[in-house]
């Protein structure tokens, strides 16, 4: 099982976010380069990738497994303002080449927002964005992330990211990434997921699935809304997505949980803790754990 989190990029970088994933027991997990809202950047410390990259073979954990999340002020689809729409290109593109200084393989991208923009064109901009963005020497892969369908999102289905994928030149460098919170929030049943699986085969065929995010969902299918629960305590379920984690068709693939964080108690918001290590536990353990959010609490409190 490959699973992991999404864990911090902090003062050591890449070497943080191993040292997290570790104490989570993964064997995968991805990050931010910087803050997904601004374009703040950091200058990549080369000492500290390579002691990362020691400490990740010692761990095993394989660095192709590894994924980056572009930020999210990373919009392809509007090109209204020309000058923020090549702006966005740009600061992609540089994201990807900080991605290949870190040795990682996967970035997982939100195809865009049409923001007022006929969704046809906004699908044509992203396609040339990206298509722009590759024609550079570059050898990360694009991972489109499924979305659910929240404001004027693009890629809310099938049938989108299949338009996307097909304008693009270098085949080999696009992939997808499944979230199951966004799949249940745009509309699709994961009770029912072979039958998602078959379509998706059929108009893009399974092997561009290069990631999975895996949450559980606040919100009733087909709500549009993109809140994620922890796993188990939703209405997607732990039994569904633990059948999703196991299939098969993705043991190569990293399972990525991007769960929220458990407070003091249901309602408090000022101490917040990370649920991976129990999660990641409990998935492995193959057994729901209704007191899971509980059993966070007293850890962290000892």
């Amino acid at each position: 099982m490959i699973i992991g989190s999404h864990v911090s990029f902090k003062k050591d970088q890449l070497l943080d976010s191993v040292k997290e994933a570790i104490s989570y027991n993964a064997n995968t997990f991805m990050f931010y380069t910087g803050a997904p809202q601004n374009t703040m950047r950091s200058k990549l410390d080369e000492e500290k990738n390579k002691e990362a990259l020691k400490l990740m073979k010692e761990n095993k954990i394989d660095i192709n497994n590894v994924v980056c999340h572009a930020p999210y002020i990373v919009n392809l689809a509007n090109n209204k303002e020309l000058d923020k729409y090549r702006f966005s290109i740009s600061f992609l593109t540089e994201e990807i080449k900080r991605c290949e200084a870190l040795g990682i393989t996967k970035i997982v991208l939100h195809p865009g927002s049409s923001v007022g923009i006929d969704r046809k064109e906004a699908l044509k901009n992203i396609i040339y964005a990206l298509n722009m963005v590759l024609e550079n020497d570059l050898s990360v892969v694009i991972c489109l992330e499924t979305m659910a369908g929240k404001g004027t999102e693009l890629g809310i289905n099938t049938e989108e990211l299949k338009a996307i994928i097909d304008g693009i030149e270098k085949q080999d460098l696009i992939g997808v990434c499944l979230d199951t919170c966004h799949l249940n929030d745009s509309g699709v049943d994961l009770n029912k997921f072979d039958e998602y699986l078959e379509a998706f085969d059929k108009k893009i065929g399974l092997n561009k699935v290069k990631v999975i995010h895996i949450n559980d969902s606040k919100n009733i299918i087909g709500s549009h809304k993109d809140r994620h629960e922890n796993i188990g305590f939703g209405t997607i379920g732990y039994s569904t997505l633990v059948n999703i984690i196991n299939d098969k068709r993705f043991e190569n693939i990293p399972k990525i949980l991007e769960t929220p964080y458990v407070g003091d108690t249901d309602d408090d918001k000022n101490r917040l803790y990370p649920p991976y290590k129990y999660e990641i536990e409990m998935i492995k353990n193959g057994v729901f754990d209704m007191n899971l959010k509980n059993n966070i609490r007293k850890e962290y409190k000892k």
